[in-house]
């Protein structure tokens, strides 16, 4: 005998047993109320930055921003470093890899040079004298020791890439960022070896006169030595560090492209 009665041109179940009721029930469930969509790996998986990081980078840099304006002045962040520094910021707030991989590519390898040529120093040998002001008396030792940030931005870039993923987008954007940061220092901002009211304001940003801030370099004329300057960053610094991330973390690197 059937168990459903035409009612009103649709079938309706009447005389059920218990099984066929519940699975007539589990299906209505079913179709109603689909089980919900499991997240997407990017989305659930996505790497994040520790809170005590982003709070320590934050308190650091509420520290060094209103020191750096008032001893340096605003264009002092016009530097690939400090720059960099606001990258970075934004990077571990958001856990954005492509901001953490900018600053890497723009300054691993200058932040290198840097580092060795403060270590001459120390040695009492002149290397290149970007890192002079680091040994000025005028300076005082809570300005420097805030400078040291250059010895420990780079290996926190590295963690940051690691984590959040190496996004090869960061090539391209960083090269136009510091094109742009070297015409603003060269056509803007006091050139090496200016006689400035202040001694701490900075000269020779981003080294776009030479790499000694008390002379410009003498090799070539000034808007020739830029273009070489660029060339020389985009492919003795940029391109190889861009180059090591990409085959480092290929995955990443493959996912953040996308």
């Amino acid at each position: 005998m059937s168990n459903a009665k035409q009612i009103n041109g649709g079938d309706v179940f009447i005389n059920l047993t218990a099984d066929q009721h519940a699975a007539n029930v589990e299906g209505m469930k079913s179709t109603v109320f689909p089980a919900p969509a499991p997240l997407p790996a990017s989305a659930s998986d996505k790497p994040r930055v520790p809170a005590w990081l982003k709070w320590a980078y934050t308190a650091f840099m509420m520290v060094l921003v209103p020191v750096y304006w008032a001893n340096y002045g605003p264009t002092n962040f016009v530097y690939f470093c400090d720059a960099s520094l606001f990258l970075t910021l934004c990077a571990v707030w958001m856990d954005n890899a492509l901001l953490a991989s900018m600053s890497a590519v723009g300054i691993l390898v200058p932040q290198f040079f840097w580092c060795v040529d403060f270590g001459g120093e120390l040695l009492g040998l002149h290397v290149s004298g970007m890192t002079g002001y680091m040994f000025q008396a005028d300076h005082s030792l809570f300005l420097r020791g805030l400078s040291l940030f250059h010895g420990w931005l780079p290996f926190l870039l590295c963690y940051l890439v690691f984590r959040l993923g190496y996004d090869r987008r960061a090539f391209k954007l960083w090269t136009a960022l510091a094109c742009g940061l070297c015409l603003v220092a060269f056509f803007l901002l006091p050139p090496a070896g200016a006689a400035l009211a202040d001694p701490k304001w900075p000269r020779n940003v981003n080294y776009v006169f030479g790499l000694d801030d008390a002379h410009p370099q003498t090799w070539m004329p000034p808007g020739l030595y830029l273009v070489v300057w660029m060339l020389a960053l985009f492919t003795l610094a940029y391109l190889p560090t861009h180059l090591a991330l990409a085959k480092l973390i290929p995955a990443r690197a493959t996912r953040q492209a996308a």
